[in-house]
């Protein structure tokens, strides 16, 4: 049974009627844990609803949060509360042929964004170098390096917690051959660690952050590569018109060539808002 359906078939039975249009069309799985986005409407039932949702999914799942707050800056963090099961928040996530430490209390994940991953490795293609700007505990790098022969990943993140468990992930997944670990801002790091003029392609894949970043993306580019730039757009008709509008003053700013491979949404974040990533094809003007 679809997610959806699942969770408003449990909440018929718990909720008022004239509620159910706040029950949510779905929930996220990480791990073994389930997480929920339960609107304050729905304060009341909040545990009747997470306990249905645990006997349901048991054994396969023994938690059932619910996200409590907007991620925090810089690290993404949310805050959660706990409605069902035991155990704490660190979890183990299969996904791709790979397996990923999470602790959701200290580090940013979204199962959410499997197929973007796999999508993004498909693009990669042997022998490249990859900067990723945003890497959290490792999936978009770790996918990348286990499905892709010869390639090189600087793996950034800022989040020392995130970090921590990027090197494990890098260690279980046995890809410590082709996955660089680094933590700090990604626009120092990438002057600290001379990783100006490197990548083939580069990795942005935090909508909140990637535009204050996008010149130093270009940067790390060689003479020609792929920028995969992620933001946050307003619910409109024309995506590509949106991103343009974002993206042009920057990259013009920086003489670079470029156009526009394609726009995605990935997913809806608000009534309003989706997130969304651009394959942007860069030709960088490199000094003499």
């Amino acid at each position: 049974m679809a997610r959806g359906r699942l969770l408003r078939e449990l909440a018929r039975e718990l909720v008022p009627s004239d509620l159910l249009r706040f029950v949510p069309k779905g929930f996220e799985t990480i791990g073994d844990i389930a997480i929920l986005n339960l609107p304050r409407e729905l304060d009341e039932y909040k545990f009747e609803i997470a306990r249905a949702l645990l006997r349901r999914l048991s054994p396969h799942i023994r938690l059932v949060v619910r996200r409590a707050s907007p991620a925090r800056d810089p690290e993404r963090v949310h805050e959660y509360e706990v409605l069902a099961g035991s155990g704490g928040l660190e979890t183990l996530h299969k996904e791709s042929g790979c397996i990923f430490k999470v602790d959701i209390s200290r580090a940013f994940f979204s199962s959410r964004l499997q197929y973007e991953r796999a999508r993004i490795a498909g693009l990669v293609r042997p022998g490249e170098v990859v900067v990723n700007m945003f890497a959290g505990v490792g999936p978009f790098s770790i996918v990348i390096a286990k499905r892709v022969p010869d390639v090189k990943i600087y793996s950034i993140d800022v989040n020392p917690e995130a970090y921590k468990l990027m090197v494990e992930n890098v260690k279980l997944n046995r890809v410590e051959d082709k996955v660089v670990p680094l933590l700090g801002d990604a626009a120092e790091v990438v002057d600290l660690y001379n990783l100006k003029g490197v990548a083939d392609r580069v990795l942005m894949p935090s909508p909140e952050h990637a535009i204050n970043y996008l010149a130093k993306a270009v940067e790390s580019l060689k003479a020609r590569g792929f920028i995969h730039y992620y933001d946050v757009a307003r619910r409109v008709k024309d995506l590509r018109g949106y991103v343009l509008e974002r993206v042009s003053p920057i990259l013009d700013g920086a003489g670079a060539r470029w156009r526009v491979e394609g726009v995605r949404e990935i997913r809806s974040v608000a009534p309003s808002k989706s997130y969304v990533c651009a394959d942007l094809y860069v030709e960088r003007k490199v000094m003499d």
